[in-house]
This record gives structure tokens, C-alpha cells and sequence, in this order.
């Protein structure tokens, strides 16, 4: 092993170290296209299989149907033992570096790194762990990156992004403060908010009344943030939305994944068109001290059905969850 980060104890780190191991400096940001070029058929995450020594494997290597393909959560671990800065070799971390841009669209992807970064908070112990579900026998051999505010997850045999895989996603940061102010000022994520209001500024007076519910959002406990509802669903049911406004809400959707590569999106969206999802979509937002500021802007919402499940919560601050059935 040549860790670049010393591995004994928990201790305050720099800023100068934390990017110095994450960050991705003009050298290391063409090295995607330079190994992709050399390595042949190989995708970046099979890259960096097969880099893995036999030792590394049988700890991060967890079976195709492993139930924690299924598991999200804010802040966790997909092997807790084997970070980032301790268990790989530099080569290697530089190969996960460049397969979490790869993730991002490009215009997205400095912002991506910082909000790694930023939510290391300062301190070595917090650094990101990752995993394969699988083998490359399998069709879903799959990549995952899991750490403070953020799961990401590909599948390893291609660099074409083909949606989600069916498990679930999380994204969000805490910019500034630990409870942000109602603009969430330097967030990465909060243009998705923005977006978002846009839709529904978009609706009828009366489309907006629905859509503002009373309840509390759904909790955030692994199991119950993803758990998809076929029956109890608040808020406006876009049956009842009118072909255009239907069509209003897919670019509006369309608009908020664009942080991520554009192959993902694309497929993400194919699906949700293909499978008709938006017809059983119910749509919410949710008031009092869910609206930061009290500006009815709102900071928190849901779009959700049997199909999938879109969590967005800005109060303390940002947490998304997008978990769309495959």
C-alpha cells in the first residue's frame, strides 16, 4: 500500500492536504481522457478492478445482490474499513477521483469535488469509502462511491452512463452554516430548488393549493426516505395535470438532474417516459418551518409514486434523495 494520508487516529487535516489528496488539479483533470485513450475497451471503474489486488477484493467486493445495493443514507459507508486514503494506492485513488467526475457533468464537476471535500469537514476519518456489487461476469456489475452527503453509484463495465440502476442516489451539502438561510448561499444543490419552484409557480391557483400540504415530509430513516407509496400520496396527483403541464414537470425533472453526466439523465428520463411514471406521480411541497425564510419558496418537497421516489429537504440544509425503480 502507498496511502498518500497517514492512517493512524482521527486528527484535523488542512485544506491544503484535503485537496491535495481530492481535489482535481488541471494535470489530474485530463488524465480521464488520457487513460481512457491508452486503456483500450476498458471503462474507468473496470480500470480500477482490475487494478485490485486480491486482498483489496475480498474486502470491497460484495455480492451482485448484496442489500445494502439498496441502502442510502446521509452520511455512511459502503465499506467503513477500507477509505479512500488508507487502502488504496495513489494510482487507485486517482482512478476514483476520475470515475466520480465521470459522474458529473462537466460544467458541474469542480463544484462536485468541493462539496467532497467541504463535507469532509476538516477531519481524515470522514473520507469516502467505495465498492463493486458483483463481478464483471455480471450484466449489473456495479461501481458505488459513498461517504458524507453523498452516494453515487455507475455500472462498472461501461463509461456510458445508463440511469441509476434502479437503486437509489443521494446528493447534498451544507455550504456556509449548518442551518442555511433561505438563498443557501454557495450550495451546489440549490438550483434544483430554484428550478423546482419554477413548476410550480407555473401551476393555477388552485393546482397551488394542492400542492402545499399540511403533513410532514416523509422521514428520513434509510428505509422510510426511498419507500415508494401506492396509496397515501400527498399533494397534486399529475394525472390530473394537463398534457402540457405534464411535459412542464419532465424538463423541470430533466433540468434538476443536469448535474450529473448527460448519458444518465438521458436514460433516467427515457425511463420515466417510457414507463409513463409521471401519470402516477403526486407532487408536494411543505410550509411553516419547512420554508426557510418563510418566503414560499420552497426549500422542501416531494415527487413521488410507486415508481420512484424524489426527496429534496432544505431545511437544515440541502439532502436529496432520487431513487427511481429500474
Amino acid at each position: 500500500m502507498n496511502p498518500i494520508l497517514p492512517a493512524h487516529g482521527p486528527r484535523v487535516i488542512s485544506r491544503r492536504e484535503i485537496i491535495r489528496a481530492f481535489s482535481a488539479t488541471a494535470a489530474l483533470a485530463a488524465l480521464p481522457t488520457l487513460r481512457a485513450a491508452t486503456a483500450g475497451k476498458d471503462s474507468l471503474p473496470m480500470q480500477f478492478y482490475k487494478s485490485l489486488t486480491e486482498e483489496q477484493r475480498a474486502k470491497i467486493c460484495l455480492p451482485v445482490a448484496h442489500p445494502r445495493r439498496q441502502y442510502v443514507s446521509n452520511w455512511w459507508y459502503i465499506c467503513p474499513e477500507q477509505r479512500l486514503h488508507t487502502f488504496y494506492t495513489k494510482d487507485q485513488q486517482d482512478l476514483v477521483r476520475q470515475i466520480f467526475e465521470s459522474l458529473h457533468h462537466p460544467e458541474h464537476r469542480e463544484k462536485m469535488n468541493w462539496q467532497v471535500q467541504k463535507d469532509l469537514m476538516g477531519q481524515i476519518k470522514n473520507t469516502p469509502s467505495v465498492g463493486f456489487f458483483g463481478t464483471p461476469a455480471d450484466k449489473d456489475f456495479e461501481f458505488i462511491y459513498t461517504g458524507h452527503h453523498v452516494t453515487r453509484r455507475c455500472n462498472a463495465h461501461t463509461d456510458k452512463g445508463l440511469g441509476f440502476g434502479g437503486a437509489p442516489i443521494f446528493y447534498g451539502n451544507f455550504a456556509k452554516a449548518f442551518h442555511e438561510s433561505k438563498d443557501h448561499e454557495g450550495n451546489p444543490f440549490w438550483y434544483q430548488g430554484l428550478v423546482f419552484n419554477e413548476f410550480v409557480k407555473a401551476l393555477d391557483g388552485k393546482q397551488q393549493e394542492q400542492i402545499l400540504v399540511g403533513r410532514e415530509p416523509r422521514g428520513e430513516s434509510p428505509a422510510k426516505v426511498i419507500e415508494k407509496r401506492k396509496t397515501d400520496l400527498p399533494g397534486l396527483s399529475c394525472a390530473d395535470l394537463s398534457k402540457d403541464q405534464q411535459a412542464k414537470l419532465l424538463e423541470t425533472m430533466r433540468r434538476m438532474l443536469v448535474c450529473f453526466r448527460a448519458d444518465d439523465v438521458a436514460a433516467t428520463m427515457k425511463t420515466i417516459e417510457d414507463k409513463k411514471v409521471v401519470e402516477r406521480l403526486f407532487v408536494s411541497c411543505y410550509g411553516g418551518d419547512h420554508d426557510t425564510g418563510s418566503d414560499r419558496v420552497w426549500d422542501t418537497w416531494q415527487i413521488e409514486g410507486p415508481d420512484m421516489v424524489w426527496y429534496f429537504r432544505g431545511d437544515p440544509h440541502i439532502h436529496g434523495y432520487f431513487h427511481l425503480a429500474a
